[in-house]
């Protein structure tokens, strides 16, 4: 009998796939909370410059009204005989009249020109101080959200399944701090539980399995007795299938529990060298069905268990064949992509609705009774292959085919 393989020190995994977001086409115009109080602190200090402006206009401009009387008017007897640079239009000859008005359009021109050269100096002003303002603004707001941007990074950690990270923040007790204290803590009840409940279907996986084994060997027994009447070893017969499905169910269990941790030792494996040896496996079962195997399959390393890598492409192939319709066909293809590497597997077979396909991977849901008959599975196969993909930080999805069948695709980083 196998030995159970010591559990991992890295903590378990989550039994949920994080959706998957695709890239914005322009991030920087994300409405984030800092650029949300960038704004909003430049724009009160640009409200306030622009009321204070507004405010120093005024009380110039009543000021240049009122303290800038002439300091001097002539009388109407007398004649003009000054001239002025600052006032071309006073001449000499001027009847004191026509002086006095020329005076009073020069200190008139005067003014407005000292509020024009204030009210732009002051505009020039605000502007740089607004800039100055909204980069102040920018890097206080980056100071005080730093703490949210850290929990954030871990929160997104912890999506791609790393229960073992923590915020620990540090700093003055605050709400940030609590907030980041009651994740962590979170995290830490969300971790145990997830290694209480590994732990115990992999202790009663076990237990499970010398009990089985033992009836195994005495139905075989009691089979291979000769004089046992018909009755008997027909009973038999059903009592074997039956413990050897039960077997089966307990070493998918054993399975799906040392699937759902982390990896810690990682080697370089060829994924179409893994379909392959798959394909090997149900060469058999699938010429007896009719079935074409077809698909191009190129080189494609990626890290990572390869016991557990070709035990994904196993049940992917199995499924395809043994859900399938006769003289139907199984195609399975690897790829290389931009920093992925990509396990296809397509078969025909009956149609299953788009609204069906997520639940095929939650541990003992059938979508109907000829897909996951009493002879063909436990009902794991794919819980397994979610929780491998997930244990090498990729990813599987399912796409039904137009004309019956899955589109089963492996996505995993190189």
């Amino acid at each position: 009998m196998a030995q159970t393989p010591a559990p991992p020190a890295a903590p378990p995994r989550p039994t949920w796939d994080p959706p998957h977001q695709p890239p914005r086409p322009f991030p920087w115009l994300r409405p984030t909370i800092r650029i949300r109080l960038t704004l909003l602190y430049g724009g009160m200090f640009l409200i306030a410059g622009i009321l204070l402006l507004s405010i120093i206009y005024l009380l110039a401009a009543q000021a240049l009204n009122v303290g800038t009387e002439p300091l001097f008017k002539l009388l109407p007897e007398s004649k003009v005989a000054l001239t002025s640079n600052a006032c071309p239009g006073l001449r000499a000859g001027m009847s004191a009249s026509e002086a006095n008005v020329v005076l009073d359009a020069c200190m008139d021109q005067q003014r407005h020109a000292a509020l024009d050269d204030l009210l732009s100096r002051s505009l020039l002003a605000l502007l740089g101080l607004s800039v100055l303002a909204f980069a102040f603004g920018y890097a206080m707001a980056g100071r005080v959200l730093s703490p949210l941007g850290r929990i954030t990074r871990t929160a997104q950690l912890v999506v791609g399944s790393e229960l073992s990270r923590r915020i620990e923040l540090e700093g003055p007790d605050d709400e940030l701090k609590e907030l980041a204290d009651t994740f962590d803590e979170m995290l830490d009840r969300l971790a145990r539980a997830f290694d209480a409940q590994r732990r115990f279907v992999a202790n009663a996986s076990h237990e499970l399995r010398t009990p089985l084994a033992i009836n195994r060997t005495l139905l075989e027994v009691q089979l291979s007795d000769p004089e046992a009447p018909p009755e008997l070893t027909q009973l038999g017969k059903t009592l074997l299938a039956t413990n050897e499905r039960s077997e089966q169910l307990v070493e998918g269990l054993l399975l799906l529990a040392r699937s759902e941790n982390e990896l810690v030792d990682r080697k370089p494996v060829d994924l179409a060298e893994v379909a392959l040896r798959a394909i090997e496996q149900i060469r058999a079962e699938a010429e007896a069905k009719g079935l074409l195997l077809r698909g191009e399959r190129a080189p494609v390393i990626v890290q990572g268990n390869g016991v557990l890598l070709e035990r994904v492409a196993l049940n992917l192939v199995q499924n395809a064949a043994r859900y399938n319709t006769a003289d139907g066909w199984i195609e399975v293809t690897t790829e290389a992509l931009p920093g992925q590497a990509v396990l296809t597997v397509s078969n025909t077979g009956p149609v299953v609705p788009a609204y069906e396909v997520d639940s095929i991977f939650e541990p003992f849901r059938r979508l109907r009774t000829e897909r996951t008959g009493s002879d063909k599975g436990v009902g794991l196969g794919l819980s397994i292959v979610r929780s491998v993909a997930r244990a090498h930080g990729g990813r599987i999805t399912a796409e039904p085919r137009e004309g019956g069948g899955l589109v089963m695709r492996v996505t995993l980083p190189v």
